[in-house]
């Protein structure tokens, strides 16, 4: 007999096994170390910052904004794999309280990340209204039941066979509205009227997928998106065979790789930038880490702080893209290259040192436009000096352990 109850404990023990076994990876490595301090850094200045805003500030705005966003983005997380939807699709009737317990763990988890999003913003809001902490708890329980009907209209949102476009739009603009009223302390019958807009609007999407299937392919499209973003992280730190390659072909970036000869000393090298520009997220990750740093250093106006600033975001820029050495391991042509293996070394080390020295530039290009010239000399001399250090030094040392 069919017990549902047994699948979703399996289905979830062995989802919580899979993330506790890379998650152990993660949080024993030292760039937890410099993330703590980034954390640190940034709660200092988020303090200073907090100081320095008039009464006036618009703190409610900001924080509806916010945990709107947060809000919205309320996916469920189901533990479905790719054979469910053949296997499991006739006992979808049968299946209610799987998708329920789902939910509730999907609340508890997402429930958390707003317990500490409210945390980081409530300083902000406690300073421009005087009010202090003491509407924490009431804000939190109040913003849980929001996210309840989040997660709840998000899941009806998966029996529309034909999609519905304007529903994150439409619950971003209610969440945005609600919590603004809140944080604004508006009058009762307005919140209630909002409130009774959500109802109503839940209510018609259950009306119009009372009696329509679930969408198997996007659930199972979706959690796999989201073990994939897992296992992109985890893979950072240790080896991910269940990770899948993903390929862009993003040809407006070929001139790039046009500037490299057809040689045989840069066979390597044309194979690690194509892989860079091209597989996986490794550009994207470049990109990334490279606007958040530069934004830092723009609103940060400590010198020093802003060239430590700049080499823990190289640090973490350099760290992030060793796995590209390995990318091609399970490639049993490459051993065909008549190439020697001193020119793989070359070219990734080379590769490396290229893709940090135009970060730093970047960098020191943000500081050179605050008028900050000094800054941004010492920026280019200290990250010069720490991407030779990173590159052929930390980087062979742990490439060869």
């Amino acid at each position: 007999m069919f017990d549902d109850k047994k699948l979703w404990k399996d289905r979830a023990g062995k989802r919580a096994k899979d993330l506790g076994r890379y998650l152990r990876y993660i949080f024993n490595s030292h760039l937890v170390i410099v993330l703590l301090f980034l954390i640190g850094a940034g709660a200092f200045y988020y303090q200073q910052w907090i100081k320095t805003l008039p009464l006036g500030f618009p703190s409610e705005i900001v924080m509806a904004i916010f945990l709107g966003l947060f809000l919205t983005y309320s996916p469920v997380y189901n533990f479905l794999l790719e054979a469910d939807q053949v296997f499991l699709l006739p006992l979808e009737d049968r299946l209610q309280r799987y998708f329920f317990r789902s939910g509730v763990i999907s609340l508890i988890f997402q429930g958390y990340i707003l317990l500490l999003v409210l945390a980081i913003l409530m300083p902000l809001y406690a300073h421009v209204s005087g009010t202090g902490f003491r509407t924490f708890i009431p804000f939190l329980i109040a913003l849980l039941m929001i996210k309840s009907w989040n997660l709840a209209s998000n899941w009806r949102m998966h029996y529309f066979h034909s999609g519905h476009s304007t529903d994150w739009v439409i619950r971003f603009l209610l969440n945005g509205l609600l919590t603004y009223s809140l944080f604004k302390h508006v009058n009762l019958w307005l919140l209630l009227l909002i409130v009774a807009a959500m109802v109503i609007y839940y209510r018609s999407l259950y009306a119009r997928t009372r009696n329509t299937g679930l969408k198997w392919d996007l659930l199972i499209d979706q959690e796999e998106k989201r073990m994939i973003a897992f296992y992109r992280l985890a893979n950072l730190f240790t080896d991910v065979p269940k990770l899948k390659d993903s390929v862009k072909r993003r040809i407006w970036l070929d001139f790039l790789l046009n500037r490299i000869s057809f040689t045989q000393e840069k066979t390597f090298l044309y194979l690690f930038s194509r892989t860079f520009l091209r597989s996986g997220d490794y550009l994207g990750l470049f990109i990334r880490l490279t606007v958040i740093g530069s934004v830092g250093l723009y609103f940060i106006s400590f010198g020093f702080g802003q060239i430590l600033l700049a080499v823990l975001f190289l640090y973490l820029t350099g760290f992030q893209l060793l796995p590209l050495w390995n990318h091609h391991q399970n490639k049993l042509w490459l051993d065909l290259y008549p190439v020697s293996i001193r020119f793989k070394s070359w070219a990734f080390h080379s590769l490396l040192m290229i893709i940090l020295l135009t970060q730093v530039l970047l960098f020191a290009l943000i500081i050179f436009i605050k008028g900050e010239v000094l800054i941004a000399v010492l920026e280019l001399l200290a990250g010069i000096g720490f991407s030779y250090i990173f590159v052929f030094m930390y980087s062979k040392s742990r490439l060869k352990g």
